[in-house]
């Protein structure tokens, strides 16, 4: 934030390419540098990168995003769209450590429901900012979403009711993980931060 953008310095070609670098790298780290981890659980591992990469996550919710660029978009559109982009990505960071650790269901159950809650909440506080934040206080260009006149929670609920459900979706976030209480500290103060940050 506050800096030239990849594709500015190096240009869009290389930025394109850097992508694809990491991605895979992100595989090849869960696949081979992994030692003492079972087999099984790093598959596992894999196919929840995938997930959240592809089709049915990350570059699935980009393409909707880009088709309602200059529409008018409902809630459950705008929810599909952050869910599967930041909240795809979210969830397969917060369910792979329980994976890598042969959690049992309940709480991977729990882990999933506390990483929409956050995915969702974090999109929520970056739509607000996108309107309350000066650019130097962001380190990024404020505005730039109603300049691409793209839709936002703000834009469609307003302010208040926009922070008033970024806090319930964290509040949620929160309860899945009570039965864990303060083994969940970490998580739970992740939560906070995502509603309280300024930038």
């Amino acid at each position: 934030r506050g800096r030239p953008t990849n594709p500015k310095v190096y240009g869009e070609a290389n930025a394109s390419l850097a992508g694809a670098a990491l991605l895979t790298r992100a595989f090849e780290m869960v696949a081979l540098r992994s030692p003492g981890v079972p087999p099984d659980r790093l598959l596992q591992v894999v196919g929840e990168l995938a997930l959240a990469a592809g089709a049915p996550g990350l570059v699935g919710g980009q393409v909707v995003d880009l088709e309602c660029e200059g529409k008018q978009v409902d809630l459950p559109t705008l929810e599909y769209i952050h869910l599967h982009k930041t909240g795809a990505l979210l969830r397969a960071c917060v369910v792979s450590g329980a994976l890598i650790a042969g959690s049992p269901q309940d709480l991977l159950a729990a882990l999933a429901i506390y990483a929409r809650g956050i995915g969702l909440a974090f999109q929520i506080i970056d739509d607000i900012l996108d309107v309350t934040a000066s650019s130097e206080v962001l380190g990024k260009t404020a505005g730039k979403d109603l300049a691409a006149d793209k839709t936002t929670y703000p834009k469609l609920l307003g302010l208040e009711e926009s922070r008033q459900r970024a806090d319930a979706l964290v509040a949620e976030a929160k309860a899945a993980l009570e039965p864990w209480k303060e083994r969940a500290a970490p998580l739970l103060a992740l939560a906070d931060y995502i509603t309280t940050r300024d930038r």
